[in-house]
Formats: C-alpha cells, structure tokens, sequence
C-alpha cells in the first residue's frame, strides 16, 4: 500500500515492507538503541514479530527508504481494538519536515481501516521532543512502561 503525504517541499510514501524485505529495517532498528543487540539476534527478533500481529513499513523520498515504523495490533480490556506504534524512525536529515505529522495521519487512518477504537505508543523517556510532539497530536500519557529482563 502506497500513500502520498504532500510536505511543505517533499512527497513520502508509507509502504508495507514484508517479511522477505525484512533485513532493510535492521539498521534503524539498531539507531534506536545506545547499545543494540546483535544483528543477528535483532533480526531473529523481528523475524519473530512478523510471525504475530505486525506489520512493518518504511517510509520513503525518491524511492528511497529514510525511516521506518510498526504496528502491533490487538484487543485490550481497557482500550478496545488497539494499534500500537512501534520503532518510529526518520532519518535526522528529514525530521522537522511536517513527515512526523504526515506519518501519524497515515497511522490513525490505517488503524480506523482495521477498526482500531484507540492508538498507543511508547516513547523514552528522556525523548521530551517527542513527548511535544506526541501530545500536539491529542496522546496523553497513561502511565509508565515497566521492563524487566529475565
């Protein structure tokens, strides 16, 4: 699925990118992290998460992939039909472009096609731009994501 996002001076595209495509996700994957996992264990990772309710897309200028994102899809007792965005990445050189903007009307309109009732996403904490930004698009923050390793 291709959608067109006119921005101020650029067209991006949203495209699914399949399981088979998978390992061109592997090195944004890997910006998001201080210290990535292995390449190899990142993509058996993601190999896995194909295998369950995601979808993974990129996100392209002049056919050329500079970012990607995910999506989770479920059913939660508090929230209904839900979409969870995950791994949103954008290249530095394309962010404060209005893609971030474009994006997410892409994402809802994507979850609404699914019948989703709500959106999710977790954010670092310590990423306060995206905490603006996330909240100028109406998110407000619910509470606090716990991890643990086992």
């Amino acid at each position: 699925m291709t959608i067109l996002a006119e921005n101020r001076t650029m067209e991006v595209a949203f495209n699914k990118i399949l399981k088979e495509d998978s390992a061109k996700v592997l090195p944004y994957l890997k910006k998001l992290h201080k210290q990535p996992p292995s390449e190899e264990l990142l993509r058996q990772r993601l190999l896995e998460m194909f295998d369950q309710n995601y979808e993974c897309f990129g996100i392209y200028h002049q056919n050329k992939l500079i970012g990607v994102f995910g999506l989770w899809f479920m059913t939660r007792h508090y929230a209904g039909r839900s979409c969870e965005a995950d791994h949103i990445y954008i290249e530095d050189e394309f962010q404060g472009k209005g893609i971030g903007k474009s994006l997410m009307e892409f994402i809802h309109e994507y979850a609404r096609s699914k019948d989703c009732e709500t959106m999710e996403l977790n954010s670092y904490v310590e990423n306060f731009a995206s905490h603006k930004f996330y909240m100028n698009l109406g998110y407000v923050i619910r509470g606090y994501h716990f991890l643990k390793k086992l």
